[in-house]
């Protein structure tokens, strides 16, 4: 059960009572992201995360780290393109420490100069890091592809360039135009009582201003082509990713999209998984994954696979998946994808933390939440039939963009040769 209040100023407070648990989740969302960056500040939403854990009007950087910690609990902060969130897990004893601090983070983060500077290197070693990464990083070569020229296809984390140029004021003007009432979900999962919670939260949430909720530039999908991106880099094994444009956050066959998801790559019984690691040994990691978001999505099908062997993967990838798309699946494989799915998420929900970003996650994005039962229900609906449609929506040769590092020299055009899907 699932409880909701809605403030005056527009805060949105929702929790899952969970009474036989001892401890709590708390989450506080921004509906901000790096989609809602200019050029200019790309990377400003991720920075900031940073900072608001450097020291508040009440908090010094010790006293929230020795607070939390202190009592046996633990807390983080996470960007994406969307939303920006900061949470804590803590004996459910400690609800008004916990709430108190991460209240005051949101609210007053005292932003100072010398803290920005010292983050500012973080940030850009940061970036630095995941370059180093390929398995990280050609997930950006491949968000160029998908949105080229637009911020869903910069990185969260923004440029060296960006990230050097944002200033105190800069960051302090972002935080007073994004971080407003409306724009704010307070959610909470574990030993609690929404009356209390609720009571806490407007305490300290009654002074923010009701402003407009926070808007950006709708995906702009022109792909008329395959689309190829590579770098060259003297790695050990080749790192892939091919991607399709997805369905948006709430489409009517989000549900089919996810059982897709499982039956091509999300277990070790996948398609996928089978196909290339456990029938021919061409890959360590291989796998699929969903990226949804409110008006567009992504569909991705990433490996790490020998360099020599790069040909041979990419063209067993594009064979499975016309497969699924020409031939659907059998009845047995769809029986497994929907008690996987489900079976899944029980289990996740069991978690204070899980539950906490369930419903805190869906309150912001979608303003609504679904119960466990509720999922149950859509995901027996679905047919076999659905996935048929969903991937003859997305399996597409002309929307097929493939990413690729590795010491691949002068082998463009036969990896471009390789991108078909007919």
């Amino acid at each position: 059960m699932y409880n909701k209040t809605v403030l005056d100023n527009g805060v949105r407070i929702v929790s899952c009572p969970m009474k036989d648990k001892q401890s709590l989740a708390i989450g506080i969302w921004i509906n901000t992201g790096s989609r809602f960056e200019t050029p200019k500040f790309s990377g400003i939403s991720h920075f900031l995360e940073h900072l608001v854990f450097k020291g508040t009007k009440n908090y010094s950087c010790q006293k929230i780290k020795e607070s939390i910690e202190g009592v046996g609990g633990s807390f983080n902060g996470f960007t994406l393109e969307e939303a920006t969130c900061y949470l804590v897990k803590i004996p459910a004893r400690y609800l008004d420490l916990a709430l108190s601090i991460l209240s005051d983070m949101v609210i007053n983060p005292s932003l100072p100069g010398e803290e920005i500077e010292r983050e500012r290197t973080v940030v850009l070693e940061e970036i630095k890091m995941y370059k180093d990464l390929p398995q990280t990083y050609v997930y950006d070569i491949l968000d160029r592809l998908l949105w080229p020229n637009q911020p869903l296809g910069r990185s969260i984390l923004g440029s060296t360039e960006s990230i050097r140029g944002i200033k105190r004021q800069d960051m302090y003007s972002y935080k007073q135009s994004y971080y407003t009432a409306p724009n704010i979900v307070l959610s909470g999962a574990g030993l609690l009582d929404h009356d209390r919670f609720e009571d806490k939260v407007r305490k300290n949430f009654r002074f923010l201003e009701d402003r407009k909720v926070n808007k950006f530039c709708g995906a702009q999908e022109a792909q008329t082509k395959a689309q190829l991106g590579l770098l060259h880099k003297d790695t050990e094994q080749t790192h892939l990713a091919v991607g399709f444009h997805s369905l948006k956050r709430d489409h009517p066959l989000k549900y089919a999209l996810s059982l897709l998801h499982i039956i091509l790559g999300a277990n070790s019984s996948s398609r996928l998984f089978n196909e290339i690691r456990e029938k021919r040994g061409l890959a360590y990691e291989i796998g699929t994954q969903v990226k949804r978001l409110k008006d567009t999505g992504a569909f991705i099908v990433h490996a790490g696979v020998d360099n020599h062997k790069v040909e041979e993967t990419v063209k067993l990838i594009f064979q499975e998946l016309r497969k699924v798309r020409d031939k659907s699946v059998s009845s047995d494989e769809f029986r497994r994808a929907k008690e996987f799915y489900l079976g899944q998420l029980m289990i996740a929900l069991e978690d204070t933390m899980d539950q906490m970003l369930w419903i805190g996650e869906s309150t912001l994005t979608l303003d609504k939440t679904y119960t466990l039962r509720q999922v149950i229900k859509e995901i027996e609906k679905v047919k076999l039939s659905d996935l048929v449609e969903v991937s003859r929506l997305i399996f597409k040769e002309e929307k097929t963009n493939l990413a690729l590092i590795g010491p691949l020299k002068q082998k463009e055009k036969i990896i471009s040769a390789l991108l078909k899907i007919k």
